[in-house]
């Protein structure tokens, strides 16, 4: 076998995320995209020792199951990825991938009773489908040197193509009607978009948030500084559009970092205002436009039920929420608890947290900004349940170390990322923390993610 060679494979399996599994001469071959079932032609494009990973180049074989996808774009784009799988198999997929990966990582490091939990997993499904989406960041590009301006996704296997998605199936018409008004404006006006590798350009990106229960919109323009360009007929023209929600701001953002990422060098509010507010079980929340809020809202209510049944009765009792964000869960554990203390690296995140913890009448949460790794080791209250809802890298390892030593009862466990899921219950196995249930939460329909929420106990916590 060699690298840039093509083959023929049958996937006898996936595993997480959505990679199809073959095998060649014993030899183990990581397929993007394919499906159990399906017989493809695929090319060599990484080799290692005991693996490889393969791109597929035609499907010789479809599977029975394959159904039309309903979006026009899906494909060519490069966001969702199992449109053509029914709902009911997208979920049975993915909670085969997390059943494996505690099969391969954890199975033999836990108790029966521990296995068992796993044995019995279950997956909620979302209760949308599509335009379930309530953020949305699309990237100003073309489809090949010298074409049009576009405003969308990237291209699948095309990393520098960008492709207009202005019918794009996981969010609603006002997102589709923002892209088109904007990438119809800036084509007339013959506006450059950004080239990393140059770096020269004015357009970068669009943000677009519309909470789902209160339909307030937020617009946020991603530009460099290199022009200064007057945006007033174009905010005209937003404001003006006709949409089914709220039109509640629009933004201006400069951002002049070599990174891809949307980072503000300034901001300037060119219409309305700066955030939005979404509801979620009786609670609002402030959302500004960098903090990290559920993209699914309706996702997040059943997410937050299966966390708050979890929780179960915190009355009189100190619950730390790390990485918090904008202070959702914890919030919702506050008002059966003593005292919550919230920490979130991101100070926009932070201060939204304050404030919603204000306009929901909430008098006994702290939301502080830094570093969970760092912050931690300052706070001299005993937590009698921690909730954990790290970024995809899992709870750094410093970190982890502060939540051991707090010997905790409880610990609840929210993670967006199974496979850092593993690392951790690991960890906190080997530290005396058992695994009492685990429910996988669909958050993204027609991705590869999904979501999963642990209760662990603390082998002691009876004796307390």
């Amino acid at each position: 076998m060699r690298k840039g060679n093509e083959y023929e494979f049958i996937i006898e399996h996936s595993e997480f995320p959505a990679l199809g599994v073959a095998y060649l001469d014993d030899f183990k071959i990581y397929i993007k995209g394919a499906v159990p079932g399906q017989k493809v032609t695929a090319r060599i494009i990484k080799k290692k020792k005991d693996y490889a990973e393969a791109k597929i180049v035609s499907v010789i074989e479809d599977v029975p199951y394959k159904i039309e996808a309903e979006c026009p774009h899906f494909g060519q784009c490069g966001g969702c990825t199992s449109q053509f799988i029914p709902y009911e198999k997208q979920l049975e997929l993915k909670k085969q991938q997390v059943l494996k990966l505690f099969k391969d990582n954890l199975e033999t490091a836990v108790s029966k009773e521990e296995a068992e939990v796993f044995n019995n997993l279950e997956i909620q499904y979302s209760p949308e489908l599509y335009e379930y989406r309530n953020k949305m960041e699309f990237t100003f590009g073309n489809y090949e040197k010298d074409g049009q301006l576009n405003l969308g996704m990237h291209v699948k296997n095309k990393s520098f193509s960008v492709i207009t998605v202005d019918h794009c199936k996981i969010v609603d018409n006002d997102f589709r009607k923002i892209i088109t008004i904007i990438v119809n404006y800036f084509r007339k006006e013959n506006l450059t978009f950004y080239k990393v590798m140059k770096k020269e350009g004015y357009l970068r990106n669009l943000v677009v948030r519309k909470a789902k229960n209160t339909g307030e919109i937020l617009v946020n323009l991603v530009t460099t500084s290199q022009i200064n360009f007057d945006l007033k007929p174009l905010t005209e023209l937003l404001v003006n559009a006709d949409y089914d929600g709220v039109f509640k701001g629009f933004i201006h953002t400069i951002n002049d970092r070599l990174s891809e990422i949307v980072q503000p060098d300034e901001i300037k509010v060119l219409y309305g205002e700066d955030h939005i507010t979404e509801e979620i079980l009786g609670l609002k929340f402030k959302i500004s436009p960098f903090s990290f809020f559920q993209t699914n809202s309706r996702g997040a209510e059943k997410l937050y039920s299966i966390v708050k049944d979890f929780i179960e009765e915190s009355k009189a009792k100190v619950v730390f929420d790390l990485y918090c964000g904008t202070g959702t869960i914890g919030q919702i554990a506050a008002p059966e608890a003593k005292k919550v203390i919230g920490i979130e690296l991101i100070e926009e995140a932070v201060k939204a947290a304050n404030e919603n913890a204000k306009l929901n009448g909430l008098t006994n949460c702290e939301f502080i900004a830094g570093d969970v790794a760092q912050v931690i080791k300052n706070i001299h209250e005993k937590p009698d349940l921690i909730i954990l809802d790290p970024p995809r890298p899992g709870v750094h390892p410093k970190a982890m170390d502060y939540v051991i030593k707090f010997n905790a009862p409880k610990i609840v466990y929210v993670s967006c990322n199974p496979k850092s899921l593993m690392v951790d219950l690991k960890s906190l196995g080997e530290a005396g923390y058992a695994i009492k249930k685990v429910v996988l939460m669909d958050m993204f329909p027609h991705t590869p993610h999904t979501e999963a929420i642990c209760l662990l106990e603390h082998e002691k916590s009876i004796d307390r």
